[in-house]
């Protein structure tokens, strides 16, 4: 097959891809996770049932696909933070404020069984390793500047920050989000 006819073929099953999972997070932002049923999910995506198993087993499936798209994508916008600051100090601030957005945003209205069901999974471990590995990055560079203490190591100040920062998740504006990450910038200093 042509290349393009490839491409195009490519391009219109990761839209129904992403069409089914949209629906699936719609819907169980609405009833919950136990109310969800792949006849929902179909009709939600405008889509045939037989289509969307030829796509995903269960819902279960595609909430995980749903969970895994939202973890890459947070690791993007943290990458992206520390990508656009300029100088050490800069992108530890600006990691730090990506991730206690993140958090805050992280935390809606989710449906318990939801939480629980996907928090327990390896790949959020995975995820959550990798964010301390960016984080711990960012850190040994400000230390080597000279911006952040050099007494403690970089992996306990990654925990510092993370546990910090995990208050953001309460919190319901941008000017308690700068304060939160001030106050943990201000126990980082030298």
């Amino acid at each position: 097959m042509p290349k393009l006819w490839n491409e195009t073929i490519d391009a219109h099953r990761h839209a129904v891809r992403d069409a089914i999972i949209d629906a699936t997070a719609a819907l169980v932002a609405r009833h919950g996770l136990r109310a969800v049923t792949m006849s929902d999910v179909a009709q939600d995506a405008g889509i045939g049932r037989a289509t969307l198993y030829k796509y995903f087993p269960d819902a279960g499936a595609i909430l995980r696909a749903w969970h895994d798209r939202e973890i890459r994508d947070h690791l993007e916008q943290l990458t992206a933070a520390r990508d656009r600051a300029d100088g050490a100090g800069d992108r530890l601030e600006a990691v730090l404020e990506a991730y206690a957005h993140l958090s805050q945003g992280s935390h809606g209205p989710h449906d318990v069984d939801l939480a629980t069901a996907l928090h327990r999974d390896e790949r959020v471990a995975g995820a959550q390793r990798a964010v301390r590995r960016l984080l711990v990055e960012v850190l040994e560079a400000a230390v080597a500047n000279g911006d952040v203490r050099a007494d403690v190591a970089p992996d306990e100040l990654a925990g510092y920050c993370l546990h910090a920062l995990a208050g953001a998740a309460r919190l319901r504006s941008k000017a308690a989000i700068g304060r939160l990450v001030k106050v943990t910038i201000a126990g980082l200093r030298p």
